[in-house]
């Protein structure tokens, strides 16, 4: 064989090497993603798990919170579906609804010393602050396993590998505006 067949074939190889590093590093993007997802989901299970706890807990305090107890429950319910349809955007919709309902349900329970000195809704309340800040962190890790993927799968010469193969984008997870802003603890007492 010529050098000029070695230098071919030694460019060919270079070339499909190079290929298979860009095939391979966006798989493990891919599966980043699917890690941060699966963190997240085993969060929200333990938090769905521990609110109607809470609730009950509540409930035998709080006889005129109905309210407040009901949206903690229907956003609770709103997390779950969206999470079992795997929707994003809802997802970060319910949560934010949740999070509003879990910060008024700790600002109500403010009027109850009772409720407040119960030993198991001080567990539940710190069980459940706990995981919102384990949430919040895997968010973080999510949403970056994200817009690593994005960024990859848009970039030369990635982009090309990335359409040959069928890679795609995924939504970061994203909070609402009300989530954004404080909750006003004087207008939840006057409701």
């Amino acid at each position: 064989m010529s050098v000029s067949g070695f230098i071919f074939w030694g460019v060919i190889a270079v070339l499909l090497g190079y290929i298979v590093l860009i095939y391979n590093n966006l798989v493990a993007l891919k599966h980043n993603i699917s890690k941060a997802w699966a963190n997240i989901d085993v969060l929200l299970k333990q938090r769905h798990d521990e609110l109607p706890k809470l609730i009950e807990t509540c409930k035998q305090y709080m006889k005129f919170e109905q309210e407040t107890l009901e949206k903690v429950m229907q956003a609770r319910s709103s997390v779950a579906s969206a999470q079992q349809q795997g929707n994003i955007p809802a997802l970060g919709k319910a949560e934010g609804a949740l999070r509003m309902g879990l910060g008024s349900l700790f600002a109500v329970a403010e009027a109850y010393p009772d409720l407040k000195a119960d030993e198991t809704f001080q567990h539940l309340q710190a069980r459940i602050s706990g995981l919102e800040n384990a949430i919040a962190d895997r968010r973080e890790f999510y949403n970056e396993s994200v817009n690593n993927n994005n960024v990859r799968i848009e970039q030369v010469p990635d982009v090309f590998i990335a359409r040959m193969f069928n890679f795609k984008d995924y939504s970061l997870l994203e909070f609402v505006e009300q989530e954004l802003t404080d909750v006003d603890v004087k207008q939840l007492f006057e409701s």
